[in-house]
């Protein structure tokens, strides 16, 4: 499973998420975004945690943190570090993040490189 970003067909500048105008070139006539796989490895900027979650959650805590990926985007994602460190190598999963009765929501879930 992939979480994708998307390239402009106009001008190559990568989005994530889709936006339907080019922050880069804002180009949106005829223009068409490419998928492109997100990169799973990259660089802690920051994190918080999370206490008293919606019961769909099904966890006590919840560790958040913002990466900046490989190529360059940053993400928020799930951290399932013991004890995170700003500037901290990680690498990244795409995993159930959050479960319904009906439904699964799936994330990128982040581990100590």
């Amino acid at each position: 499973m992939e979480i994708y970003s998307y390239k402009c067909g106009k001008c190559g500048h990568v989005h994530y998420p889709y936006r339907m105008v080019c922050k880069n070139c804002g180009e949106n006539e005829h223009n068409e975004f490419d998928p492109v796989p997100l990169p799973r490895k990259g660089k802690l900027l920051t994190y918080t945690h999370l206490y008293n979650l919606p019961a769909d959650f099904e966890m006590a805590k919840l560790g958040l943190g913002i990466v900046e990926l490989e190529n360059g985007i940053t993400i928020t994602g799930q951290l399932k570090i013991e004890t995170p460190r700003i500037g901290m190598a990680v690498a990244g999963r795409v995993e159930v993040v959050r479960s319904g009765e009906y439904d699964e929501h799936h994330g990128m879930v982040f581990y100590e490189a």
